[in-house]
């Protein structure tokens, strides 16, 4: 049996939501994986009266497309969708069977209505947890428009096709056989980057916000939901809902839940944001905030304008990068800032790492499971992780440690072959042969985009009181982006809850509050 007991039952359950009959047409050959996937399909044909499977010959063997008895969706796993990518396979089975995926129908009619054709192939691994939000949107697209179609592609089950395309990144994806993007991507963030976003017009008869908060991470959620309960009308600009926690695997210091991922964190606070009356303007970047007389604006990348009597920035943080020659020419191949992620594509691999704090020790730690050695280069000449992950990174055989060491270039063909270093003490220059480079050197606050009229600190933080407020009236912060010591996800929920209840007392103070708008 492929599926254990727990999760037949649960998908038994799943399968009872279709609403159309299903084929899996399925390519196999004698391989362990097609005996694998051959399992699977079985499975699913006995778990259900509307499946049924078909042999045929498909692009890729193994693999099998999700269609509709009457019609092709354009869905294609090429390899078995086992790991974060199940959900993937199930979300597929019961939007293929016609159950309408859980979008709004404004998002729903611009897929439909995209013109031309689009064939999209995703390499994943299968312990990625970012690679299902991609497979998920592609899969969505082509059950609503027949001129696109989506593969899913299991690097491991295609390590040649990898190793082929240089691919050193999951998710990467492939736009009719042109490298078209890669990382996690949300719906309508691909959406957007085709050309079919949501534009200016969406966003004219809205009318002025109590609060307006930009960002959807844990502080902008956090912020938001304070703020609704208020009764007040609240509004959430932002690129993407779950900001960066999305980017986070293993979480153990969220109080009173002892363990979790960022992924589910993220959407339990998108749910809870979900309970009020929120307006949240999804795969949003604002490009200009200014005050202007009664009212903050705020103007979109897209030319909209929004208005609001008081605005919280929780725009949260990025991974800061080394910047040196290199870096940006072979990210994703072979530069990555994911080592969950990433790491299995670098299995039996020398790589570094780069940095020395808890990011860079766990990162190094976790790779060591899977590549041929780990050299962890540190700038200075102690290494600042925890006591605790020092002694076990000491304790693995295939790590090295060097201090002392400034990255001065990542080197390569087509990928990464090598780094180069210089000893801060002696100031020799060294090589190190290496094929994976990892980036673990904190954050850098999203505040570029603010002019001077709000201040900085040296780090390009924005600066608080115990408020929440900046030196502009009306305009509060929370969270990464601004000068708080400590930059971990329970503090910037906190500090969320402090800027709404300073934006509420600032305006009640100051304005006069709309009409009620909690649930």
């Amino acid at each position: 049996m492929m599926l254990n007991a727990e999760i037949k039952s649960q998908l038994e359950q799943y399968l009872q939501l279709l609403e159309g009959d299903l084929v899996l047409k399925v390519s196999i050959g004698s391989d362990d994986v097609s005996k694998q996937m051959q399992e699977l399909v079985d499975e699913l044909s006995s778990m259900s009266s509307r499946i049924t499977i078909e042999k045929v010959a498909l692009k890729r063997t193994p693999s099998f497309s999700v269609n509709r008895a009457d019609e092709d969706t354009g869905i294609t796993f090429a390899g078995v969708p086992f790991g974060h990518e199940f959900t993937s396979l199930v979300l597929a089975l019961i939007q293929a069977s016609g159950r309408s995926p859980k979008e709004e129908q404004s998002v729903i009619d611009r897929i439909k209505n995209m013109e031309g054709t689009y064939h999209f192939e995703t390499y994943v691994s299968l312990s990625c947890h970012n690679c299902p939000v991609v497979v998920q949107a592609l899969n969505i697209m082509s059950v609503l428009n027949p001129n696109i179609s989506h593969t899913m592609i299991e690097g491991g089950a295609y390590q040649d096709e990898v190793d082929q395309n240089n691919i050193m990144g999951v998710p990467t994806i492939f736009l009719n056989g042109e490298e078209w993007g890669s990382g996690r991507m949300e719906l309508e963030e691909i959406l957007t980057k085709l050309g079919s976003g949501a534009d200016a017009s969406e966003f004219a008869d809205k009318d002025p916000f109590d609060v307006l908060v930009v960002g959807g991470g844990s502080a902008g959620g956090s912020a938001a939901i304070y703020a609704a309960r208020k009764g007040i009308r609240t509004g959430i600009l932002t690129d993407r809902v779950g900001g960066q926690v999305l980017d986070t695997n293993t979480i153990e210091n969220f109080i009173s839940v002892k363990q979790t991922d960022g992924p589910n964190l993220a959407a339990n606070l998108e749910n809870h944001v979900s309970d009020y009356k929120v307006d949240v303007m999804a795969q949003q970047n604002a490009k200009r905030l200014e005050r202007k007389d009664n009212f903050i604006e705020v103007e979109l990348e897209n030319g909209a304008v929004l208005e609001s009597k008081t605005a919280i920035l929780a725009t949260g943080a990025r991974w800061r990068q080394i910047d040196v020659p290199g870096e940006e020419a072979f990210r994703n191949k072979g530069v990555a800032y994911c080592p969950h992620c990433d790491g299995p594509l670098f299995e039996g691999k020398p790589v570094a790492v780069i940095g020395g704090g808890n990011s860079g020790v766990e990162a190094a730690i976790d790779l060591a499971g899977l590549v041929k050695h780990v050299t962890l280069l540190e700038r200075s000449s102690v290494l600042k992780a925890d006591s605790v992950l020092q002694d076990r990174l000491n304790s693995m055989s295939n790590v090295s440690v060097i201090k002392n060491a400034q990255t001065t270039e990542i080197t390569g063909d087509e990928t990464v072959n090598g780094l180069t270093y210089v000893d801060r003490e002696t100031e020799e220059s060294h090589q190190l042969d290496v094929e994976g480079v990892f980036v673990q050197i904190g954050l850098l606050p999203n505040t570029e985009w603010l002019d001077d009229s709000i201040e900085k600190n040296q780090y390009g933080e924005l600066a608080v009181d115990k408020q929440g407020a900046t030196n502009v009236p009306g305009i509060f912060a929370a969270g990464d982006c601004t000068d708080t010591t400590y930059k971990q996800i329970i503090i910037s929920m906190g500090s969320g809850a402090t800027a709404a209840l300073g934006a509420f007392d600032y305006m009640i103070r100051n304005t006069t509050p709309t009409a009620s708008n909690a649930s």
